[in-house]
């Protein structure tokens, strides 16, 4: 893993791990034509429920246990009006957000321990 990776990986890890905030994600199914946009006040429990399929729905069904986007905010308002905006968006603009942040389409959360 080269440094800029690892850097980058340990900024994720450390904007997941504050408690204080509130995130609109967004998961991928393994080829990357299907992708579920989401909130929670804890990302990590959330990415774990959907990697290990805890609930029957969207993910589930279509193995979206890829982190692929994710955005952090102080007020879960602030969060669930995002995940609107992001559900309304068509999915081109949905693959051009992706891209922007994470332009090999990685699974964040692989190096999380769950």
């Amino acid at each position: 893993m080269s440094v800029a990776i690892f850097s980058q990986t340990t900024k994720w890890i450390d904007m997941v791990i504050d408690r204080s905030k509130n995130y609109t994600y967004i998961m991928a199914n393994y080829s990357n034509t299907m992708l579920y946009v989401g909130v929670t006040t804890n990302l990590v429990n959330r990415v774990w429920q959907h990697k290990n399929r805890a609930f029957r729905c969207c993910t589930r069904r279509y193995n979206c246990g890829k982190l692929v986007y994710f955005e952090a905010y102080g007020r879960f308002l602030e969060a669930i009006f995002r995940e609107q905006q992001l559900k309304a968006g068509n999915k081109n603009r949905k693959h051009i957000l992706i891209s922007d942040f994470n332009p090999g389409w990685e699974d964040l959360s692989q190096d999380w321990l769950f």
